[in-house]
């Protein structure tokens, strides 16, 4: 009996102490509040669908509270996804970024720092077209002023910014010196990753090669980034390449 009792009191206290681990965990990452920043719905025009996708159900796996923004701007053009061509339509990019954030987003103009520890902007051709103008001007591209207020805002605070895809230009754009990935250079895997990798050196910034399971770290910028579809992966790939991308942003917030 007292044996019985001994092994009972043992486990009693080992499944206390193995609560008390988890609570202490999950609290930590439970107090994460991240922003997104979307920039349309499709990859031709806005925000790449399943990168967006991606970084919500990391952020969610890793017990983080979310808002979403987007800028309440006139998209560059609209592309007819489907013939792969612009049509004569204009679309909103905010109100085109609520059909990805099933209507639970708002207007980038009221995004605080100080209610988030970190913000990520997912990739997509919106990127570099309605966030910036990248994909018309290259390295000699503007940022939509909000956009870089947002940036700025977010590493005067030393939070952390995570960028996947074609976004991380905006970093090398806003922050002179950082560095960034968008994939490997000279490899046919990542077709369009060796002139983008060129500008963004000649902005004197430092483009770090990186496959698209992995992401980079800048420290001192806090900024964390994967190419995803920079790279012609399975989408499994480009998926798991994200998760590191957030876990590094929410191991930094």
């Amino acid at each position: 009996m007292l044996s019985f009792l001994q092994r009972t009191s043992h486990n009693l206290l080992v499944s206390r102490t193995l609560q008390a681990v988890t609570h202490s965990y999950y609290s930590t990452q439970m107090g994460k509040r991240v922003a997104v920043v979307l920039a349309g719905c499709g990859v031709y025009d806005g925000s790449e669908i399943h990168e967006a996708s991606a970084v919500l159900v990391h952020l969610s796996r890793g017990g983080a509270s979310v808002n979403m923004f987007a800028p309440n701007v006139e998209q560059m053009h609209v592309i007819n996804h489907l013939a792969g061509k612009p049509s004569e339509e204009k679309r909103n990019v905010l109100v085109e970024s609520a059909r990805l954030a099933r209507g639970n987003i708002q207007d980038l103009s009221n995004l605080s720092v100080k209610d988030h520890d970190a913000v990520i902007f997912p990739g997509g051709f919106g990127a570099a077209k309605n966030l910036c103008t990248w994909a018309v001007q290259g390295k000699d591209c503007s940022v939509n002023e909000q956009v870089k207020a947002v940036l700025q805002a977010f590493r005067a605070e030393d939070k952390p910014i995570g960028l996947c895809c074609i976004s991380p230009v905006l970093a090398a754009k806003v922050f002179p010196g950082c560095e960034v990935t968008v994939g490997i250079e000279n490899n046919d895997k990542y077709p369009d990753t060796t002139g983008t990798a060129a500008a963004i050196n000649q902005l004197g910034c430092k483009h770090m090669s990186k496959s698209v399971g992995e992401s980079h770290v800048d420290e001192k910028n806090k900024l964390v980034t994967t190419c995803a579809f920079m790279c012609n992966a399975p989408i499994h790939e480009i998926y798991d390449g994200i998760g590191t991308m957030v876990e590094g942003v929410l191991k930094m917030a």
